[in-house]
């Protein structure tokens, strides 16, 4: 089976280094020569993590191609999927301006019938316009070629993308015909064979299913943030309040782990997008909007402790900054909290050493020369006078605190990913913040 993925960003490329994984015939389209090089050779434009060995592999297996032309890619393809970027407009809502022009491509150089699916987190509808898009063309042409309009939201965790993709917890297809249906249960089943479910339903459901899932863990998140919040005043423990409901099966304990607010590609975009779509209808998301209110918040909580903590005089004073990403086993940055730590930091007058696995080269692309970089971790201690925790990478989960405290100028962590236990850093001398417990440091 033949198919082609318009777009190469992280569900692009992914998608099509999976399918192709499996023994699908892939084409990568993008626009983007320079990216397209790249590629050829092995260079990816994203951090994932087990993704360039299977790129590389498949690749060498010829299953994995790579091009920038869309004419050539779609000539002998059952399916196309539209994979490119949704980012949102001032006022929230997705642009589309980007899926309407691949459709409008797809329409002007099919050549035999085909399966558009949108793969993109695109609005209720977007199918509906895609279909217009695609049909327009082949009216201009005055061709009369079968095609079949699907949704097909991705489910990939960044840092996990691989797995979710190979083993996912289901597969989602909206499509109003049967031919559709049948060419995406072909496609997928090396993956159902393994006993993962796929669930067809109508295309508005399925546009909608992505948002609604993005939207319920988001809202976990700021729920339990804003408990945490709550505890920390209490002077309750966020981290026994967090084991003792998510002990109950009906919530789980998946997504109650409080810090410093979500971020990245999906989270953010998406809840603003559905309070846009909602809004449009005349109809007020109120818990979403509280989400995205808590969320918004809640990357200040880090920066005000460090504010109390030094008496609101920040001036010449240095932070060690551990992790960047806006979670690990990412190099995502987008939306991510430590960007606002880091802006309220500056303008109070301090400066920030940063250390961060895998996304120095988008921290310096982000913000350039406005902070400092060490590629080690204790490095970026020397004479700071704090360190701040904020995104939980494994390797500082277990750190040498006596370097720790050695290198700092004071013995201090705002650990706002609560990696650490707040008895234990008090014994070992240092004044120690988290969120949702009250300490005294």
């Amino acid at each position: 089976m033949k198919i082609a993925v318009i777009g190469t960003g992280y569900v692009g490329l992914v998608t099509g280094t999976c399918f192709a994984e499996v023994g699908v015939d892939v084409t990568c389209v993008d626009i983007d020569q320079v990216k397209i090089d790249n590629l050829k050779k092995g260079v990816l434009p994203i951090y994932e993590p087990g993704l360039e060995e299977m790129v590389l592999r498949t690749t060498q297996k010829n299953r994995l191609h790579f091009s920038t032309s869309l004419q050539e890619s779609i000539k002998e393809v059952e399916v196309a999927f539209i994979a490119v970027g949704t980012p949102p407009d001032e006022d929230g809502s997705a642009d589309l301006k980007y899926v309407l022009a691949v459709a409008a491509g797809i329409g002007q150089h099919m050549q035999k019938p085909i399966v558009v699916v949108t793969k993109s987190t695109v609005p209720v509808t977007t199918a509906e316009r895609v279909r217009q898009a695609v049909q327009a063309e082949l009216d201009k042409r005055g061709a009369e070629i079968d095609f079949y309009v699907a949704s097909n939201p991705e489910f990939l965790k960044e840092g996990a993308a691989i797995d979710d993709f190979m083993k996912p917890d289901r597969i989602v297809v909206g499509t109003d015909r049967s031919e559709a249906e049948e060419i995406m249960r072909k496609l997928y089943k090396p993956f159902l064979m393994n006993g993962h479910p796929i669930i067809f339903m109508d295309i508005p459901s399925a546009e909608m299913t992505k948002y609604a899932a993005n939207a319920m863990l988001a809202t976990k998140i700021s729920f339990m943030n804003d408990v945490a919040n709550l505890c920390e005043i209490m002077g309750a423990d966020v981290n026994m309040v967090r084991k003792g409901i998510g002990s109950d099966a009906r919530i789980g304990n998946k997504f109650i782990y409080p810090g410093v607010g979500y971020g990245g590609s999906c989270f953010p975009k998406d809840v603003k997008a559905l309070i846009k779509t909602a809004k449009e209808q005349k109809y007020n998301m109120r818990i979403l909007n509280a989400v995205e209110e808590v969320n918004e918040l809640q990357k200040e909580v880090l920066f005000n402790k460090v504010r109390t903590h030094f008496n609101n005089d920040l001036k010449g004073k240095t932070f060690a900054f551990w992790g960047l990403s806006f979670k690990p086993k990412t190099d995502d940055m987008r939306e991510a909290p430590s960007l606002v730590i880091i802006e309220k930091l500056l303008k109070a007058g301090a400066g920030v050493v940063a250390y961060d696995p895998v996304a120095m080269h988008e921290a310096k692309r982000i913000l350039g020369d406005a902070i400092s970089y060490s590629n080690d971790m204790y490095q970026t201690l020397n004479e700071a006078d704090a360190l701040l925790i904020v995104t939980e990478w494994p390797e500082f989960r277990s750190p040498d605190f006596d370097e720790i405290g050695r290198r700092l100028g004071n013995k201090v962590i705002f650990d706002g990913r609560n990696i650490f236990d707040h008895h234990d850093m008090k014994k070992l001398g240092f004044d120690y913040y988290c969120i949702g417990i009250k300490t005294n440091g």
